[in-house]
């Protein structure tokens, strides 16, 4: 499939005329071809009108034809082949192998929307039966949950598959009922449009009405500043800095009818070494830590960005091997050169505060926006006295926070911001200390992981990829895994409705043969 420069309006393909932009090669420093057509004001409004016309028709498609599109979508992107991983890695530096990894769980979870779709327990069906003999009266109460409407996505500039044109957002809006207009990463221009092609494809393959999904292209902050504004939107998918997360709360909140923002911001991922689990494998650990900390060159979400643990000579074992591992690590590319310039500048300024010392750098030698790894050390004094020490650097650099004993890391935890995850390695003799530190934990994150580390999220149902605010602008809801659906629904309640007039989810005869709640029981089908 050849990449003209296209976006994707309702069923047509369009090249915008407001002017041109081009992708870019982070590893050879070079403009890509083709040229890209910005989405005019016009354009933008046509994608919301079309997805508002839709919205109706395509959240009463049955739950079987839904599935099917989001598997005829997979099926489309793996049809792209090797000409869609060709072009990711020119457009992110990224290597084969992480792309090849990265549409793996793209399809995958367009699959998993589908059988959540399929099982339909999104819907939580409840039906409390009339009580007419009971003073008072109870009416015949039946509650289903519906889509909120149409879905802005914004694309994600660390992962040009999984959380962009058809990512986990677009997926389960799509699942949910919601028509979406994608806004794409202009980092990931070509990228966008094959995956965009794909879904526009499956579209019509399936029959869904014109407008269920479009993808518009824009210069600039103001696309974005349109798309949310627009009163056909009403909810928001985003994944980025904390600055750009919060530009679009404040604009969706001043709408005349606010609308939610879901937008997974800014994490440091703490890792709490316990002394027992630091005794038993320090050295093991660090090695794991570095493999963790440099993975994709630092630019995942999850990076482990802060790891804490009681002073002493375990934990300077720890460091000292951290630091030794970390020096072997080459400079990998960067997703782009604006993201590789505010790592090197948030490094330096790092380096320069007082009572924090550098341990170790990676290699310097590498190609392009090349990024030298870094590791730090300081006393949790420092830390809890240093707010730039909370801030993410988005890249591979992480700091050692070292306590005088358990009261001071149990401090550090309760002073930590909200994060996406927090990790504990632990002995069975750790488990005191542990158990202390999961309240405090559970306040913070919306992922606790123990003997690990955080980098991988696990496409599945019980996944949460939220956390509290600031790693998420709604600490009630995930981006990743089967309940990421929720964000896009809210229940409606039907008070003695006739049954000829009552949503087949809600009929006495359970046609969509759906697990419910009937009268405070559940009934399976």
């Amino acid at each position: 499939m050849h990449i003209n420069g296209d976006m994707i309006i309702g069923q047509r393909i369009v090249r915008g005329s407001a002017g041109a932009i081009q992708a870019y090669d982070p590893a050879r420093h070079a403009a890509l071809e083709p040229s890209f057509g910005t989405a005019t004001a016009e354009d933008l409004a046509t994608a919301c009108a079309l997805a508002e016309q839709a919205f109706d028709a395509y959240r009463a498609t049955g739950l079987e034809q839904r599935a099917r599109f989001l598997e005829a979508i997979a099926d489309r992107i793996m049809a792209l082949g090797p000409a869609l991983i060709a072009r990711a890695g020119q457009e992110s530096g990224l290597p084969q192998a992480r792309l090849e990894g990265e549409r793996g769980r793209t399809v995958n979870q367009l699959r998993l929307f589908a059988k959540v779709v399929r099982d339909g327990y999104f819907l939580e069906a409840t039906l409390d039966s009339a009580l007419p003999e009971r003073t008072p009266p109870r009416p015949d109460l039946r509650m289903r949950k519906i889509p909120l409407g149409p879905v802005a996505v914004f694309g994600a500039s660390n992962f040009p598959l999984a959380f962009s044109v058809a990512g986990g957002d677009t997926a389960s809006a799509l699942a949910a009922g919601c028509p979406v207009v994608v806004k794409a990463h202009n980092a990931h221009l070509g990228t966008s449009e094959l995956v965009a092609k794909a879904v526009y494809r499956a579209a019509l393959d399936c029959g869904m009405p014109e407008g269920v999904f479009s993808m518009v292209i824009g210069e600039g902050n103001q696309i974005g500043q349109d798309l949310v504004s627009h009163p056909a939107i009403q909810a928001v998918g985003f994944t980025g800095s904390r600055h750009g997360g919060l530009a679009l709360v404040r604009i969706a909140n001043a709408r005349a009818v606010p609308i939610p923002v879901f937008a997974e911001m800014s994490s440091i991922n703490p890792v709490f070494l316990l002394p027992g689990a630091l005794a038993a494998g320090g050295a093991k650990l660090a090695g794991a830590f570095v493999d963790s900390l440099t993975l994709g060159v630092g630019q995942f979400c999850t990076n482990p960005g802060l790891v804490i643990g009681l002073a002493g000579p375990d934990f300077d074992a720890f460091g000292a091997a951290a630091a030794e591992a970390l020096q072997l690590k080459a400079a990998g590319t960067m997703l782009s050169a604006g993201i590789h310039q505010a790592y090197t500048g948030a490094v330096e300024r790092r380096s320069g505060l007082d009572g924090v010392q550098l341990l170790a750098r990676g290699s310097a030698e590498g190609k392009g926006c090349a990024a030298q790894a870094a590791l730090y050390r300081c006393d949790a004094a420092t830390y809890l006295a240093t707010p730039a020490l909370e801030e993410e650097i988005f890249g591979p650099t992480s700091v050692l926070i070292a306590c005088r004993d358990e009261a001071e890391m149990l401090a550090v935890a309760r002073h930590l911001e909200g994060q996406l995850t927090a990790t504990v390695h632990a002995e069975a003799g750790d488990h005191p200390l542990a158990g202390a530190l999961l309240p405090l934990l559970e306040r913070k994150v919306g992922r606790i992981l123990f003997n690990g580390f955080p980098t991988g999220v696990e496409v599945s149902h019980a996944m949460v990829h939220g956390g509290p605010f600031p790693s998420t602008s709604d600490s009630r809801s995930t981006s990743v895994g089967a309940t990421a659906i929720e964000r896009f629904l809210r229940p409606v309640c039907y008070q003695d409705v006739p049954a000829g007039l009552l949503p087949e989810a809600l009929k006495d005869e359970n046609p969509l043969g759906l697990a419910r709640i009937v009268d405070g029981q559940l009934k399976t089908a």
